[in-house]
């Protein structure tokens, strides 16, 4: 496959999640630095920008085929065999995702349901776990963009 295939909306959320990132810890250490306090909410958004950070760049690595993989015994297969292995990985997957999206899903329904609040800063805590099954919602798709790219030979992994 010529050049890398696009998750422009995934690069896009963890670059955001980077630069928020950056941009409230060195507020907080001048602030910290000037004044002697700090901000109560860093360490709250920083913890959970750096799981959307996670979410999004595991995203954009499955789309780009970068996720780590022993492909010896893939190698090593004929053709048939090895279109196999590989809707059996790709299965294992989506039952891992698919596990995520759904029990992330029911545990953000829940806590919005129960109007649960964070511990830190009192903010509601769906917020931050709607996130949860969004984005392994998009890895998953990112999986069977891959998994398709793979069987279909637009996508062949390093020797």
């Amino acid at each position: 496959m010529k050049g890398f295939p696009d998750a422009r909306p995934e690069r896009w959320l963890g670059a955001m999640a980077l630069i928020i990132i950056a941009l409230i810890s060195l507020a907080n250490v001048v602030t910290r630095y000037v004044t002697g306090g700090s901000f109560s909410f860093t360490e709250e958004f920083s913890i959970f920008l750096l799981v959307v950070l996670t979410f999004a760049g595991a995203s954009v690595a499955l789309r780009r085929n970068r996720h780590i993989r022993i492909g010896l015994v893939e190698r090593a297969l004929p053709p048939g065999l090895r279109k196999v292995l590989i809707l059996f990985q790709a299965l294992c997957g989506v039952i891992v995702l698919g596990l995520i999206t759904w029990y992330g899903g029911k545990l953000a329904w829940q806590e919005y349901q129960w109007e649960s609040l964070s511990p830190g800063l009192g903010l509601p805590q769906w917020w931050y776990l709607v996130w949860l099954p969004v984005l392994s919602a998009a890895m998953l798709w990112r999986l069977l963009q891959q998994t398709a790219d793979r069987l279909t030979g637009r996508l062949v992994d390093e020797p």
